[in-house]
């Protein structure tokens, strides 16, 4: 599509126009060992709001999975949006694959920025880095949001049956969509009311912006999520926690949301949200908000999280 419009480009033009009206501006830091990452951050920190740290997930760039809650958001807090290694401007010629290095770098992007403590929200594969970096850092991390991230899935659990996808080669032709038609399948995995018309130009157009650039590296970090993973190995985090899933989320069923309550005990609490899948950030907007403002910052009663524990939905 060289030389023709581009409604991915233009769109990703609008991010930006968005993001910068938010009191966001675009920086690129460079942490040495050819890792370079991109984020947004606040043109102006505030000393006087605490700072919140967004992950995105497996997709376009970060903005395009951030950008309905970015100017809400940043009224509140002195919001941070990486891009996470092999997505937007982000990339490493290190060959570590594991969320624990992706954590250790977005720590060290944090710190180049000055910022020592934090609350995170992490969507999907950001959920599983925002949990290392909590498991990893525990001081420097407050509050912990993580939406529809299957931490605690194990490697069996694929051959058990748990997930729709049988195959991690079967996860990666449909996370990393390279043809419409894996497109169309990608959005009806991941909503529960999928657009019902999505012409070919335009998938097509999304696919050659957005989903063709380190595809290789991005299908290993896939791989690497689910190989040898056991519940046993997977350290308990201390921070609050918020747990947020969809519950016709068809990428990581809502049995590893109550895994992961029970794993973490106390600390955690679950928001089932209705009528929605994975793509809950993009589904349901409003009501992930509004979950999130709950959590992050008004005062919960206790009667409040005694609601939002075992498993509470909202409509």
């Amino acid at each position: 599509m060289a030389g023709c419009f581009s409604f991915t480009a233009s769109r990703d033009r609008c991010y930006r126009l968005s993001f910068s009206n938010a009191g966001l501006k675009s920086t690129t830091t460079d942490l040495g060992h050819t890792t370079i990452m991109h984020c947004w951050i606040p043109k102006s920190h505030k000393p006087s709001k605490p700072s919140l740290l967004l992950l995105h997930g497996m997709g376009a760039n970060a903005m395009w999975q951030w950008n309905e809650f970015i100017s809400p958001l940043t009224r509140r807090f002195n919001v941070y949006v990486p891009d996470l290694l092999f997505f937007g401007e982000s990339h490493t010629t290190q060959p570590d694959r594991s969320e624990s290095f992706q954590a250790q770098c977005v720590a060290a992007l944090m710190e180049s920025h000055g910022v020592r403590l934090m609350n995170l929200v992490g969507i999907s594969y950001g959920g599983f880095v925002g949990y290392s970096m909590a498991a990893q850092f525990p001081e420097r991390v407050e509050k912990v949001v993580l939406c529809c991230a299957g931490v605690c899935l194990e490697d069996k659990d694929m051959n058990d049956g748990l997930f729709v996808i049988k195959s991690v080669d079967e996860a990666a032709t449909i996370l990393l969509p390279q043809t419409p038609e894996k497109m169309k399948q990608l959005v009806k995995l991941t909503f529960v009311k999928p657009i019902k018309v999505m012409p070919s130009c335009f998938l097509t157009d999304f696919i050659d912006v957005m989903c063709t650039e380190y595809r290789q590296e991005k299908k290993e970090l896939i791989e690497t999520l689910y190989h040898d993973r056991k519940l046993s190995n997977l350290p308990k985090i201390t921070q609050r926690t918020l747990i947020i899933w969809g519950e016709q989320d068809q990428v990581f069923p809502l049995e590893l949301a109550h895994r992961l309550e029970r794993h973490l005990g106390e600390n955690a609490r679950l928001v089932v949200v209705k009528n929605a899948g994975h793509a809950l950030n993009l589904e349901k907007p409003k009501e992930l908000y509004k979950i999130l403002k709950s959590f992050l910052i008004d005062s919960i009663t206790p009667s409040a999280q005694e609601n939002h524990s075992n498993g509470h939905k909202l409509d």
